[in-house]
């Protein structure tokens, strides 16, 4: 198999698809893989390390997309890349697609195989393409919601963990995921007072045993999201519905009766976020306002520590992408179900039933998809 790695375009997009060392699994195979020249330079890997484990560097993206047969990237197609997708092409990446109907037209148009990240499953049903990501940003939220919170980055001037004499602030994470678990860590040990709120009973049971009197746990409802919301110091949005846009629980009408400066992190905006006032930022202008409320809604939060998440994420992906190389994708996907999981568009067809339901696409099984001739 021809593997490419083309250098990630994404504002303040640092990641890189393999490392040096998932390069030499694929090579000691027998495939050819195919880095963009300074495409790990954002993690402090050079192009001699890939060349030194058997990789081919090429000088540009269009090099890269006409001799490799599997993309393998971070983040989804810019515009510029899903238009040098061929038919032929297995892209594999996080796609996010249910609140990206341009990028879902393009995909469906190239007839290009398209395996997303975060819909991959494992045995237990969870996505483990997605939870490396989601401890990096859960964790992440934490210290860029602490930033925001300074006055003079519009925030209310709350230290997060207070100080003797002076309480901390209340940080309410709503979500208890591998976003909300990793986010409400971060918190109780930055010694702010916590409170999780999630539907899942068992979830809430779980929070407790972990962290005890240092969290409170909440039954969610559009009660307690009231009452919780109204003077927390930080929101974070950790809200996970697998393949479909996220739900949104935190209304316009709630940000009027929090306090001025008060911060919400929407750490599901790849997902069209979880409240209503989120759109997508960037590295470069992390940040807007809305009724006093600051909203950091960066798309791509892992991309701010790009060592850690490139390596923490090819630690879950090189199982599926040397499968994908040995096999091909076709035999990949049908020997293994959760990798057939991630199958989001085939030739056309989008085969993914959440994607297909929020942009009006009829929806091809994904195992039905691959029989097609």
């Amino acid at each position: 198999m021809k593997i490419g790695v083309p250098k990630e375009i994404k504002n303040h997009e640092y990641r890189v698809g393999l490392v040096p060392g998932s390069v030499r699994e694929l090579t000691s195979r027998g495939h050819e893989v195919y880095v963009e020249a300074h495409a790990g330079e954002g993690i402090g890997m050079l192009d001699a390390d890939y060349q030194a484990v058997g990789a081919t560097i090429l000088p540009d993206a269009a090099a890269v997309f006409d001799t490799a047969r599997m993309i393998v990237k971070v983040k989804e197609p810019q515009a510029v890349e899903r238009a040098m997708l061929r038919e032929d092409h297995i892209l594999y990446t996080y796609l996010h697609l249910a609140p990206d109907a341009p990028q879902t037209e393009d995909l469906v148009n190239s007839g290009a195989t398209c395996i997303a990240y975060e819909t991959v499953t494992d045995s237990k049903g969870r996505l483990p393409l997605l939870a490396p990501m989601s401890e990096v940003a859960g964790r992440l939220s934490i210290q860029a919601g602490a930033a925001c919170l300074e006055k003079a980055k519009g925030g209310s001037g709350v230290l997060l963990g207070g100080v003797p004499g002076v309480q901390p602030a209340k940080v309410v994470v709503i979500g208890g995921g591998m976003v909300g678990f990793n986010a409400t860590q971060m918190a109780v040990g930055m010694g702010a007072r916590v409170i999780l709120l999630d539907r899942n009973v068992d979830v809430l049971r779980h929070f407790d045993q972990v962290f005890g009197s240092q969290v409170e746990t909440v039954y969610s409802s559009a009660d307690s999201i009231d009452i919780h919301i109204e003077n927390a110091d930080l929101v974070i949005g950790g809200v996970l519905i697998p393949g479909a846009a996220a739900p949104k629980l935190v209304t316009r009408q709630h940000l009027s009766r929090m306090r001025p400066g008060s911060v919400l992190v929407d750490v599901a905006i790849d997902q069209g976020g979880c409240f209503e006032t989120s759109k997508p930022t960037t590295h470069a202008e992390p940040t807007y306002v809305v009724d006093d409320i600051v909203h950091y809604c960066v798309a791509n939060m892992p991309g701010a520590v790009p060592r850690t998440s490139t390596f923490a994420l090819n630690n879950a992906t090189l199982r599926y992408a040397i499968a994908l190389a040995d096999k091909g994708a076709r035999a990949a996907l049908l020997d293994d179900e959760h990798l057939l999981e991630g199958l989001n568009v085939h030739r056309g067809m989008v085969t993914y039933e959440e994607v297909a339901r929020d942009l009006g696409y009829d929806y091809t099984p994904a195992r039905e998809a691959l029989q097609t001739p």
